[in-house]
């Protein structure tokens, strides 16, 4: 087994390093395993698995949930979410830059991707909070944590992946991540409090306070996006559709409104669904590559052998956690979050289900975890976004971000503490 993990550790190493593809290496990987540690032919095993791997209905609502996600991208959403929110924030400590919080916490409940949130909202808030005065290292931090929302708040792209990859529920692991992100955002407003009450003279004083009307008349344009999303979320929680389903109804309703705010034509159309194509295409490549890695680990045994060795070292939940955290947070730094998930599920699956962790909530504490790294140097892809807008030096920008790091990381404590954060939603959409 040693002399397999450290063969087959090494060749992903080259083939990363070298820039292969990631689908490519994840072929590779179980071409190798599988044509030299057994006798099992290679081809018909490959053959079987990219096919059967191409055709899960519960795949489906991916490519949907990105067009809408696109669609919205290209929309007048953050101008929107901008002009609506900012007037309530006048007030707080912290004043403006709770709007990058809330507003990337609200777009994500509706794109379901890190980057798309972390450059939608970072073209309508950077200039706008940097002309107004406010601290430019906190705008672009909390922009880079808050921004990782998206991989965790539904409709997420990574947590459909999960579900697939490991045969969960999609609509019980969207259920998961609602608690959890509302924590986040909690924990992300009260640190901006409390560092504002720490330093006043690095906020700027609060714009002149607009009557009750006029702050009801702007926070209308918010309207469309709210129902937008009780309408998505609201059909899985209540079972009158099925993440599938809610999510080709989300690429409607999202049509509708960026025809209305007249930001549909054809050029808008056709550039939101190539875009959506290529990401889709190139997630459902790494996902074939990771099913036939997937059937590979598992002819040559090396999963439930190490899953075994583990077992023999006799740690307790807790040390198992600690040791992914910081497991996860490491690849991270090497790999984007889908390639992540896929990459190590059935690694990692045999041992999570020996030590009696639920999936579920297993899922929601990777997807935590993977947001960290999307943070982290030298792969972190809010990180690129953010140096592509800003111009900053990647490493200034991580920095930035540190103390959302850690926040994430008090996250995950207590989400271990109490289960029930994530778990509550989903055993009560059962019941």
């Amino acid at each position: 087994m040693l002399i397999m993990m450290l063969v087959l550790f090494g060749a992903l190493l080259l083939l990363l390093g070298s820039g292969v593809w990631v689908g490519f290496s994840l072929l590779a990987l179980g071409w190798l395993g599988l044509s030299q540690f057994t006798s099992i032919p290679t081809g018909d095993v490959m053959a079987s698995d990219i096919w059967g791997s191409s055709y899960s209905w519960e795949l489906t609502a991916l490519p949907m949930f990105i067009w809408m996600g696109e669609i919205l991208f290209r929309s007048r959403l953050a101008d929107d979410m901008f002009t609506g929110l900012s007037p309530w924030m006048q007030r707080i400590p912290g004043r403006l830059l709770h709007t990058n919080v809330v507003g990337c916490g609200l777009f994500a409940a509706v794109s379901g991707s890190s980057a798309a949130t972390c450059a939608t909202m970072g073209k309508m808030t950077i200039p706008e909070l940097t002309r107004r005065g406010y601290d430019e290292s906190l705008i672009i931090g909390t922009l880079a944590g808050s921004a990782t929302l998206g991989l965790l708040i539904p409709p997420s792209i990574i947590l459909i992946v999960f579900g697939v990859a490991t045969d969960q529920s999609i609509s019980r692991l969207f259920m998961a991540g609602i608690l959890p992100g509302l924590m986040l955002i909690s924990l992300f407003g009260l640190y901006l409090m409390l560092w504002s009450w720490r330093h006043p003279d690095r906020v700027p004083p609060a714009e002149e306070n607009l009557p009750l009307a006029e702050k009801l008349r702007r926070a209308r344009r918010l309207i469309p996006m709210l129902a937008l999303i009780v309408g998505v979320i609201g059909s899985i929680y209540t079972g009158l559709a099925s993440p599938t389903e809610a999510a080709a109804v989300g690429v409607v309703l999202s049509l509708i409104l960026a025809r209305v705010q007249g930001n549909m034509n054809r050029t808008t159309f056709r550039d939101a669904l190539l875009g959506a194509v290529r990401t889709s295409t190139m997630i459902a490549f790494i996902l074939a590559g990771a099913s036939f890695l997937t059937a590979a680990m598992g002819f040559t045994g090396l999963p439930s052998d190490l899953a075994a060795w583990i077992g023999t070292m006799d740690l307790s939940p807790w040390m198992l956690l600690a040791a992914l955290t910081l497991f996860f947070v490491l690849l991270g730094c090497f790999l984007d979050g889908i390639s992540v998930v896929v990459l190590t599920t059935s690694i990692m699956l045999p041992m999570v289900e020996a030590a009696g962790i639920d999936l579920i909530w297993f899922g929601i504490f990777l997807v935590i975890v993977v947001e960290m790294s999307q943070i982290t140097p030298p792969v972190g892809f809010n990180l690129f976004v953010l140096q592509g807008m800003t111009g900053r030096n990647i490493l200034s920008i991580a920095w930035a971000a540190l103390p959302f790091f850690f926040l994430m990381m008090l996250g995950v404590v207590l989400i271990s503490l109490f289960p029930a954060i994530v778990t509550y939603l989903p055993n009560a959409m059962s019941n």
